[in-house]
């Protein structure tokens, strides 16, 4: 007997349940590589595991190239597939294309006939499911496990590998594969619609935990600023002031309070250097606009 899916079953062939509902065509396929981004050296999971993701009985081959995308964007590249509806399923064009440059972990991906098979040398196995069972391991989500999990391995030790385990798009997992798990994972979602895409929940899996490795950094798209040093800023207000007494806007005689103003306005600003350029510059333009008395 098949285990409930992660979401509910839908009749659409194209757009099969689970977690994980089948959407063959995706609006685009993003060609920017992930490869460049840094890892933390700072693990809250130490020393880091050997992670396997496992599709089983998977039976498009756009789900699989859309998979091994996923968790490349991730750092992941152990992709073990059991008994897939194609023989050559890591050669098919429509895995490549869905892959969308990933061919590394296509590459190195197996098929094996069983579960068994897939599971060799991963002692902590995590099932995917929508909701819990009357009998089987907890459902958690994976945050709460990967929190939990991590203050287990804290006082007992690391594990050898983890291993996340993906049923077929129509039907999910087996019960007798769930039972075999420490753990179903769910991924919380809209009661209402609870439908996602084979490598959708692979990448919401794969995210968490990378993030409960450590994660990456995230780099600026901009070059860090540098602020104006307080020369600087004294040498554009005085710019300035000899610009305004040009226009006729400041009265020398009668200055009262308005460069200690403008003083105060540029410090709470925190005026960078590029921005002193730019002031410097109106200034300029406003002096040789402005006719000689």
């Amino acid at each position: 007997m098949n285990s409930v899916p992660l979401v509910a079953v839908m009749p659409d062939p194209i757009r099969h349940p689970w977690l994980l509902g089948q959407t063959r065509n995706d609006s685009h396929l993003c060609q920017r590589q992930y490869s460049d981004f840094n890892r933390h050296t700072d693990f809250p999971i130490s020393p880091p595991m050997q992670t396997r993701f496992i599709l089983i009985n998977t039976s498009h081959a756009g789900n699989v190239g859309a998979a091994a995308r996923a968790m490349k964007t991730m750092g992941f590249d152990d992709l073990v597939l059991v008994a897939p509806r194609w023989a050559n399923v890591l050669r098919r064009e429509e895995t490549i294309q869905r892959a969308s440059g990933a061919l590394d972990v296509l590459e190195n991906a197996r098929i094996v006939a069983t579960l068994d098979e897939a599971l060799q040398g991963m002692t902590h196995l995590c099932a995917t499911a929508m909701t819990p069972r009357d009998f089987g391991p907890p459902t958690v989500t994976p945050r709460v496990h990967f929190e939990q999990f991590a203050s287990t391995l804290s006082a007992e030790g690391a594990a050898q590998g983890m291993a996340f385990l993906f049923g077929s798009e129509r039907f999910g997992m087996r019960n007798e594969d769930v039972y075999r798990c420490h753990v179903a994972l769910s991924i919380p979602s809209n009661p209402q619609f609870g439908s996602l895409n084979l490598a959708s929940a692979l990448q919401v899996i794969a995210y968490e935990w990378r993030l409960a490795l450590g994660g990456y950094a995230i780099h600026d798209a901009t070059t860090p600023t540098v602020l104006a040093d307080a020369s600087e800023l004294a040498g554009m207000l005085g710019h300035w002031e000899r610009a305004l007494v040009r226009i006729g806007f400041l009265d020398p005689l009668a200055p009262k309070k308005l460069m200690p103003r403008l003083n105060q306005l540029f410090n709470r600003a925190g005026v960078t250097q590029e921005e002193i350029h730019i002031l410097r510059g109106i200034a300029k333009m406003m002096d040789s606009t402005t006719p000689k008395p």
